[in-house]
């Protein structure tokens, strides 16, 4: 368990936890993840017309929140990732500004690359 950003865990290439969040937060922004949460808000609000005993009313009800935890911790990873992504790139483009205005060449431009290259990674 690590408690650094998760941009900057695993090197190079993402790991499966944050490959799984990417895949996450691309189905949850999908129509068909709306039609499966108005399915599953249909059947809890359906349990409690069929009037079903209280263990199941309960079931449904924490079944609901254990996928909202599971799908905060994913999509929090990937907006986490993305927003360090953002952060060099702005980096990265400050830093080419001021070499620019100074007229002296530096690593700015590679920096920068290096920012464009890390999006296509998160």
């Amino acid at each position: 368990m690590t408690l650094q950003h998760p941009a900057n865990r695993g090197g190079d290439r993402p790991g499966r936890f944050a490959r799984l969040a990417e895949y996450a937060s691309n189905f949850t922004s999908s129509p068909a993840f709306f039609g499966v949460c108005m399915v599953l808000v249909g059947i809890v609000i359906g349990a409690h017309f069929a009037k079903l005993e209280v263990t199941w009313l309960l079931l449904a009800g924490e079944s609901m929140t254990a996928v909202t935890l599971l799908l905060l911790a994913l999509l929090k990873n990937s907006e986490r990732r993305a927003e360090h992504a953002i952060q060099l790139k702005l980096d990265a483009i400050a830093a080419a500004l001021l070499e620019t205005q100074e007229g002296k060449p530096g690593t700015a431009v590679h920096s920068l690359r290096e920012a464009i290259k890390i999006e296509d990674d998160t």
